[in-house]
């Protein structure tokens, strides 16, 4: 299996860490944002065992007081590890937190009474972790241009965007998916629900997968989608759209559009990101 990059997004509280994972979600990191510490042991066996492209670059932003216990296990797993750090003057972490009026990490775990304790209690809590080599960026002054501009320069990142793919099955009885940008209507192809030792299964079973499939109407219908899909992906990725769902609609939800769904992210997972749900496969 190919070893993950793991890259620990910290720093001082107010100092970027949620504008930099977003940054690093359009740039297809898969990012976690305060996972619990004591969940560690089992985010690295799913990261160790998935042998899909998911986990090979995960961002996880820690808050200082976890940091140390992020860096020890991961320095100590088979994974690559990087370290950003993120900075700020005091007063520009102030304003940034008098702005937004929320409570300082510190404060909430009861080590200040005050923003101005919190903050120094914090830059004292990193101080003593200086040791380690990392990436260290001061966003005093940075758009959110600039930081994506250094990140991607730190990082080695390409410019473009990644473009990725929702395909998303459902019935239409139960409505269409109001977050679908394009929807196409599995309801013209032989159905296996009427097919007795088919209609308790879903499209996720073989025998029913293979039923839909060997459909000469189901053969006709992929060749024409995959050409007007590759044209709208291809268009979509050049206008920077980062991602785009497409709903697979029969009436129940559960055998022709799950079915379709299935075959059409088998087929593009090999050229973007692709994910894929079943909506109603468990509605009555």
């Amino acid at each position: 299996m190919p070893q993950s990059n793991i890259l620990l997004v910290t720093g001082m509280s107010g100092a970027g860490k949620t504008s930099a994972m977003g940054i690093l979600e359009d740039m297809g990191y898969h990012c976690i944002d305060q996972f619990p510490v004591q969940l560690l042991a089992n985010l690295g066996d799913i990261i160790h065992d998935q042998p899909d492209s998911r986990y090979a670059n995960i961002a996880l932003a820690t808050p200082a007081i976890d940091y140390p216990k992020y860096l020890n296990y991961f320095e100590n797993s088979d994974a690559n590890v990087r370290v950003i750090f993120l900075d700020a003057s005091d007063e520009k972490l102030l304003l940034r937190y008098k702005f937004t009026r929320r409570h300082h990490p510190m404060i909430l775990f009861q080590k200040a009474n005050t923003l101005e304790e919190a903050i120094e209690v914090e830059r004292d809590m990193f101080e003593a972790l200086n040791d380690r080599p990392m990436m260290r960026i001061d966003t005093t002054q940075l758009s959110q241009a600039e930081l994506k501009a250094i990140l991607m320069d730190k990082l080695n990142l390409s410019s473009h965007q990644v473009f990725s793919i929702s395909f998303v099955s459902f019935g239409f009885k139960y409505g269409v998916p109001l977050d679908a940008d394009l929807i196409f209507d599995m309801r013209f192809l032989p159905n296996p629900f009427y097919i007795d030792e088919l209609k308790d299964l879903t499209g996720d079973d073989q025998s029913v997968f293979d039923y839909v499939m060997a459909c000469d109407e189901t053969k006709r219908l992929l060749k024409h989608i995959t050409h007007y899909l590759d044209f709208c992906f291809e268009s979509y990725a050049k206008e920077n759209k980062n991602h785009l769902t497409v709903g697979i609609g029969c009436t129940g939800g559960k055998h022709r559009s799950i079915s379709v769904t299935n075959w059409l992210y088998e087929h593009y997972q090999k050229s973007y990101h692709c994910y894929k749900s079943h909506r109603d496969k468990k509605a009555r």
